[in-house]
């Protein structure tokens, strides 16, 4: 099945759309005849985003405010009676030492990475579920939901979080007619990175070598879009993307946990070489 003959003329919600990835997926799902909803904590993002989309709606939604998620849910399927896609996209980064992270930042991710995701499948979920036809739900995770990265404990511990919620998830709408994908992206060039929380002394001198890093090497949220989209229609419950990158990195992983370990103490610990010369 084309692209372009399974999105036509389907409802799509895209969370944390003003920016990178869910950006890149409004405009995708838009150019294959999909009616989107772009929502964001920024409105003023969400607002550009659907106006370069054309059939498109803008809404600002904090995806960590549980009324807000439901009241918005509310207005979708007064207006539109349904929704075919639910993209749970909005996301947050935070890098750091265990020791060096405060609590506040522990629960701004959570309430964000994980809670973000639980707030729209409790809202749009039982109602997907009662409106019979096909539907399908993507949650954003990480390459870091699936592979272990030191210095980023809590946005690791909050996308393995959406990992496991959503393996559970898939097993409990088996044979209904909602499908389940898991977005795992790897290093991608988004401005994720430019917004993310770094905690210890040397904050700021690693975030600017973070970006320089993302700009560099990162795979553009448009490949990710594309990757996503094929693999809702294949019915895939892993999408992992730049798969070269996050794909082999999760066959080291299922291998040899203990290998993975050692890969990434060195990798960490090269960072740590090159940040001292």
């Amino acid at each position: 099945m084309s692209k372009m003959s399974y999105y036509n003329n389907k409802i799509a919600v895209v969370t944390g759309a003003g920016s990178g990835i869910g950006r890149a997926i409004a405009h995708a799902l838009n150019t294959h005849g999909c009616k989107v909803y772009c929502t964001d904590i920024d409105l003023a993002a969400a607002m550009t985003v659907a106006g370069e989309l054309g059939n498109a709606c803008a809404h600002q939604l904090d995806v960590a405010d549980a009324a807000a998620v439901r009241s918005f849910a509310d207005e979708v399927f007064t207006r539109e009676g349904r929704v075919d896609l639910l993209f749970n996209n909005a996301g947050v980064g935070h890098a750091g030492a265990v020791v060096d992270t405060e609590l506040a930042d522990w629960k701004w991710v959570m309430d964000i990475n994980v809670m973000g995701v639980v707030h729209g499948l409790h809202a749009f979920l039982p109602r997907m579920l009662q409106q019979g036809d096909a539907a399908h739900i993507i949650n954003t995770a990480s390459g870091a939901g699936i592979i272990p990265m030191p210095r980023t404990a809590p946005y690791c511990a909050s996308k393995h979080a959406v990992v496991g919620l959503s393996q559970s998830l898939a097993g409990e709408l088996h044979g209904s007619n909602v499908g389940l994908t898991i977005l795992c992206p790897g290093t991608i060039n988004t401005a994720i990175i430019k917004n993310t929380r770094m905690s210890g002394i040397t904050a700021r001198e690693r975030q600017a070598q973070a970006i320089e890093h993302y700009t560099r090497k990162g795979t553009s949220p448009e490949q990710v879009a594309a990757d996503v989209l094929s693999a809702v229609i294949k019915g895939k419950l892993f999408c992992v993307t730049p798969r070269r990158e996050v794909g082999l990195g999760w066959f080291l992983m299922r291998l040899s946990p203990r290998l993975m370990q050692r890969i990434m103490r060195a990798r960490m610990n090269h960072v740590e070489g090159v940040k001292s010369k």
